[in-house]
């Protein structure tokens, strides 16, 4: 008979921010729970599979069995917070409005949403892409009950923080730009929030530009971009293939990084509509290397 896998969900819970946080100090911190109880799970997990996970003397970086089993112990915690929501709330139902940015939803909603439809299936998701100002307005006139919204770094003022992006500046290798020409820049059109945190950093840089190309979608920017037509700023990990920082080569100033608040809207609420809120901050809580307490 094989032997009995560990696959104890808060032995998983304790590997993978112990992996993501890079130590069991800061692992412990997340959880709320001593060092010695997180350093006992790990023994644990790793005695009953015969394998070393972490490598202590790296920064308690993955071993190569530490990162297989870490792609599988995030789908455990999912499917096992997936399995609670259908459980504990099986028959909500109702319409739920959601707003957010187009880039956001194309880059982190799919899989979040998918689950969540899976999870409660009577819910009908009426989700809305559009620029930050116009969700923000379209709030304030009751056309949502939950926003997701880019705004400034400015920590947890101002609903719920739930992702916080590096900004950079990148071109393709197709881009010819003669020195001391004005930069061409891809861009989206007003009132997008990064196209007013270009402008904003290269006018204070005194650094000439010039609008070479604008769409509304982040396909859109990317084929221009891709193109050579002009340099555009864009959140670190949404880069194609081909794509190049240029922050220090074109001697760019830095930009701020951009933070993703979720509102919900105020007075009574559908059930439905606080189910979809909480499992949105908690998917991307696992995504930044936080799991959940299931």
């Amino acid at each position: 008979m094989p032997p009995r896998l560990p696959f104890d969900l808060d032995l998983l819970r304790s590997f993978v921010l112990i992996a993501e946080a890079g130590g069991v100090t800061r692992a412990a911190e997340r959880l709320g729970r001593t060092q010695s109880t997180v350093s006992l799970q790990l023994k644990r997990l790793e005695e009953g599979l015969g394998q070393v996970l972490l490598d202590r003397d790296g920064g308690f970086a993955p071993t190569a069995n530490g990162e297989l089993l870490l792609g599988y112990a995030r789908r455990i915690l999912a499917l096992a917070n997936e399995a609670r929501a259908r459980m504990t709330e099986p028959d909500v139902d109702g319409p739920v409005r959601l707003g957010t940015p187009e880039d956001f939803a194309t880059m982190r909603l799919p899989d979040v949403l998918r689950r969540f439809a899976r999870a409660h299936p009577r819910v009908a998701l009426e989700v809305s892409c559009d620029f930050t100002a116009n969700l923000a307005e379209g709030f304030e006139r009751g056309a949502f009950d939950i926003v997701l919204l880019k705004r400034e770094p400015r920590g947890a003022a101002g609903g719920t923080l739930v992702w916080q992006e590096t900004l950079v500046w990148a071109c393709s290798e197709q881009l010819v730009q003669a020195p001391g020409d004005p930069l061409p820049l891809v861009l989206a059109p007003s009132p997008d929030i990064y196209r007013r945190r270009a402008l904003d950093a290269l006018e204070a840089a005194g650094r000439p530009w010039r609008i070479a190309y604008t769409s509304p979608s982040l396909a859109g920017v990317q084929a221009a971009v891709r193109a050579g037509l002009g340099v555009t700023i864009l959140p670190k990990d949404m880069l194609l293939d081909g794509f190049t920082i240029v922050d220090a080569e074109f001697d760019l100033p830095v930009l701020m990084r951009t933070e993703i608040a979720l509102h919900r809207a105020p007075g009574p609420r559908a059930r439905a509509a606080d189910l979809l809120a909480e499992h949105i901050v908690r998917s991307l809580e696992e995504h930044r290397g936080a799991p959940p307490m299931v």
